[in-house]
């Protein structure tokens, strides 16, 4: 996909591109018109059609490679798996810079979220801008709206670039000259937008997906949250303080309004477009998407394509819609496994897929036959010392617990002979073959091959308001207050009694009999690879069902003394050497991230924010380690901008551009 490279041209064009409502049942239903006369916008009736087409530009944080690449990649929680089309993304090497050279049509330049996010911001100038003449009853909405967009998209300029220009009136010429504003005046142009947001927007939806209150003090929280944190210690000391009750303050009222789903499976159990998954009250926002071809413009829901692990060319396995076509981008660190409690903690049963079955009849081997809907492929996510798996890839030497029939192909994270302190499965041969993370499995897509998806993307759920006011009562120095709103996230995802733990869903279920593409694949797929069993029991090595009728216990009591933490948290306080209650607390917090929010396209920004990015990637990240540096906690500012903006009338000279960029590049 290519974008305009001029940012001046994408500010006009974000303006004009604007989608016209043309159906009352969903309010992002749209026929994009890219003709219309800009003096429509001066009617009550285009500034209503504005103030619904620029949530299309939620749309984009899940359209494509960008989405993981300046997100997920070069963190602790994932590598490159079997496509490295992004690679540098993940491993620092020279060619992340400010012109990233074109490895393919998927690359993810420097200026993929520059361009777009200011398009979106010259959006919501024009719809403040034309507001002034509204006369309909929608204002204060259409405002608010507009605000929330702009503070939104400058907030995720500041979190990936820094200081960044601001620009706050339309463009009604070409405009050549601009210079970047610090980051504490950004965040500060930021904080004020959110600011107008939260005072114009309603407390209540007036249609599933459009802006609230609540969704606007999620980011006031989050951003007066960034201002506090290590990145902005040079010149954040006389805001922090107010900073962290704000932060309380707003994140607060976001739990009150929005409480947590009961169960954290019911947050991916996806089995149709708009179905009850998508309107759960954790949800604070999301990006709505459609699964009318008519309606769908440019940017569908393609984060399913990227977390998947191959499984095509193994026994008794074909590609199928349920499975999702494996683009294989990210693969599961041994970090992001051993974070997890596996015998206690539901979410990482509820986050991963560690069983595929068989979508056709083979004959893997010698010792069994097998048929559509047996086992096909198993994930033992398994602990050091286990004696069990003579090496990683087992071909038929290992039952399924509940079948009692051999599996022609299981990969266990620890073979026989390997120690805590290995990693055999980040070696390059099993590089394709990983639990794939489960939260954007799309089977109500009509096709195996189609990349475009219907599920909603969450831009935010209140979860994380909850570890918002834990982070700031640590940063407050208040542990105890801390672990009040740690302790609810980690009561859901302990076990109730009686809860089955090896039952299992994800989005691969919503191919099913009232799927788009049932009638048309059922014939080549069989039964599908879906399979609504984990490997829970196997990868603990405990009896089937054995622990159904008990529950767990996640709760804790201190998070500031590594001893007293839980067992998994202590290793990961020991290798990154945290010795202080801050830090320990902190790398507590931010384990527990990983627990909640593995892949939802937070880590980077959360680990540059607060300065822990360069030790964890060093500590879990192989590709990372080698050459990641302190600069590299905020991105280069794209050539492309440099190479078109003026000075005084003239082209940047080459020393103007070099103190225009960030450092090190």
């Amino acid at each position: 996909m290519k974008l305009n490279k001029n940012i001046i041209t994408g500010m006009i064009a974000g303006a004009l591109a604007i989608p016209a409502i043309t159906s009352c049942s969903d309010f992002l239903d749209e026929t994009l018109t890219t003709q219309q006369n800009t003096d429509y916008f001066n009617t009550n009736e285009g500034v209503e059609s504005m103030m619904t087409g620029i949530y299309y530009n939620l749309r984009y944080h899940f359209s494509f490679e960008w989405a993981f690449s300046t997100t997920n990649y070069g963190t602790d929680e994932f590598i490159v798996g079997g496509d490295g089309s992004n690679a540098m993304w993940n491993s620092y090497i020279s060619s992340l810079n400010p012109e990233v050279p074109e490895v393919n049509i998927n690359t993810t330049h420097a200026y993929d979220i520059w361009n777009n996010m200011y398009i979106g911001i010259s959006t919501a100038n024009t719809l403040i801008q034309k507001c002034e003449n509204y006369t309909g009853s929608m204002k204060d909405e259409a405002l608010g709206t507009a605000y929330f967009m702009r503070g939104f998209n400058y907030f995720k300029l500041v979190s990936q670039y820094g200081g960044v220009p601001l620009k706050l009136t339309p463009s009604t010429t070409v405009e050549l000259e601009f210079a970047r504003a610090s980051a504490q005046e950004v965040i500060e142009q930021v904080l004020s937008d959110l600011q107008e947001a939260y005072a114009k927007l309603p407390s209540t939806e007036a249609m599933e997906g459009k802006l609230t209150k609540a969704a606007a003090a999620h980011f006031l929280a989050k951003a007066y949250l960034w201002r506090a944190s290590e990145i902005n210690d040079s010149w954040n000391s006389g805001t922090r303080s107010a900073d962290l009750d704000n932060v309380i303050r707003y994140a607060s009222e976001v739990i009150i309004a929005h409480p947590l789903a009961n169960n954290y499976r019911d947050l991916w159990a996806y089995t149709e477009p708009d179905g009850a998954n998508e309107k759960l009250s954790e949800i604070v926002l999301a990006a709505q998407f459609t699964s009318a071809d008519a309606t769908q413009g440019s940017y569908g829901n393609q984060q399913h394509l990227y977390f998947l692990n191959i499984y095509r060319d193994l026994p008794g396995m074909a590609r199928d819609i349920s499975g999702g076509r494996e683009y294989q981008r990210l693969r599961t660190t041994y970090y992001t496994y051993n974070v997890y409690n596996h015998l206690d903690d539901s979410r990482l049963w509820k986050s991963f897929r560690t069983k595929f079955n068989c979508t056709q009849a083979s004959t893997a081997g010698t010792n069994a036959t097998y048929v559509a809907g047996d086992r096909g492929l198993m994930y033992v996510l398994n602990k050091p010392g286990d004696t069990r798996f003579p090496e990683i890839w087992n071909k038929e030497t290992f039952k399924d617990s509940e079948t009692d029939k051999l599996v022609p192909t299981v990969f266990a994270l620890y073979p026989q002979g390997s120690s805590n302190t290995t990693n055999p499965m980040e070696v390059d041969t099993y590089l394709k073959y990983y639990a794939p993370l489960s939260k954007y499995f799309d089977g109500s897509r009509k096709t195996v091959s189609q990349e475009a998806g219907y599920r909603d993307g969450i831009l935010a759920r209140s979860a994380e308001d909850y570890l918002f006011i834990a982070e700031a009562y640590i940063r407050k120095g208040e542990y105890a207050r801390a672990v009040e709103y740690i302790n609810p996230l980690r009561l859901r995802a302990q076990w109730k009694a009686g809860e089955d733990r090896a039952d299992y869903i994800d989005g691969g279920a919503a191919w099913n009999e009232n799927a788009l593409g049932w009638s048309v694949y059922q014939a080549v797929a069989g039964k599908g690879t879906f399979c609504d069993r984990n490997s829970y029991y196997e990868s603990n090595n405990v009896s089937s069902g054995s622990l159904n009728s008990q529950g767990s216990d996640l709760l804790v009591t201190d998070i500031t003394s590594v001893s007293n933490l839980p067992e998994e948290d202590q290793v990961i306080c020991q290798k990154l050497g945290s010795g202080s209650a801050y830090d320990v607390a902190m790398c507590f917090l931010l384990n527990e991230k990983t627990r909640e929010f593995c892949g939802e396209f937070y880590r980077w920004e959360d680990l540059a924010r607060t300065q822990t990015l360069v030790a964890r990637a060093k500590a879990f990240n192989k590709d990372a380690a080698p050459n990641i540096q302190s600069y590299h906690c905020l991105r280069p500012i794209p050539q492309t901008f440099l190479d078109v903006i003026q000075k005084d009338g003239k082209a940047l000279t080459a020393a103007e551009k070099k103190a225009m960029q960030n450092p090190g590049y």
